[in-house]
């Protein structure tokens, strides 16, 4: 269990956390002698913190893995495997491109705190459950694996990124990728003889 900071230190945080939740939404590389200067904090203060930028930038994204994880429950509760593993991949796609912090937080080879590493098995772990419950379902492709979704996730995130046009068109564009993934990611069906 983590003692709870005390106040001046709980105020600090938010503080750190705030700014640098701003600085990830305006696509500004987090610097944390930066951080310091635009909290009026010293930089000890945000180095006593978080270390490194990375752990601050896992901090920023932290909500929204916790909101994945449930969202990831949910879909497990979720009878038809289809459905399941539909929705699932669409609450990711809307997360990827709505939080800044998460792609490069999800894309990161190593992660700066423990419970960046325990989220991102919890969601690994169950987009491979609910791959495999389609597959058996025969709804998805057999030859898609779940090392595929990762990658495919991002290249949508990273396209709507790159192609998605304006702020207010970004959710309709990432909608229109997912259908187009999801069309491929179903399995053919059976041919009439």
């Amino acid at each position: 269990m983590t003692t709870p900071l005390r106040k001046d230190a709980a105020r600090n945080w938010d503080r750190i956390v705030s700014v640098a939740r701003v600085l990830v939404d305006q696509g500004t590389a987090l610097q944390l002698n930066d951080i310091a200067r635009r909290t009026g904090l010293g930089v000890a203060t945000v180095y006593r913190h978080f270390p490194t930028p990375e752990a601050l930038l896992e901090t920023v994204a932290t909500p929204c893995l916790e909101a994945l994880a449930a969202d990831a429950r949910r879909a497990l509760a979720e009878p038809d495997p289809w459905a399941a593993l539909a929705a699932f991949l669409q609450r990711t796609v809307e997360a990827q491109t709505a939080d800044a912090a998460l792609p490069p937080v999800a894309a990161a080879p190593a992660d700066a705190l423990p419970r960046t590493t325990e989220l991102k098995a919890v969601l690994r772990t169950a987009g491979t459950a609910l791959l495999d419950r389609a597959h058996r379902a025969g709804a998805v492709r057999p030859d898609l694996s779940a090392a595929d979704l990762v990658p495919l996730v991002c290249g949508i995130a990273h396209a709507v990124d790159v192609h998605g046009g304006a702020p207010a068109d970004r959710a309709a564009t990432a909608d229109r990728y997912l259908a187009a993934l999801l069309t491929g990611l179903r399995a053919p069906a059976p041919r009439a003889d």
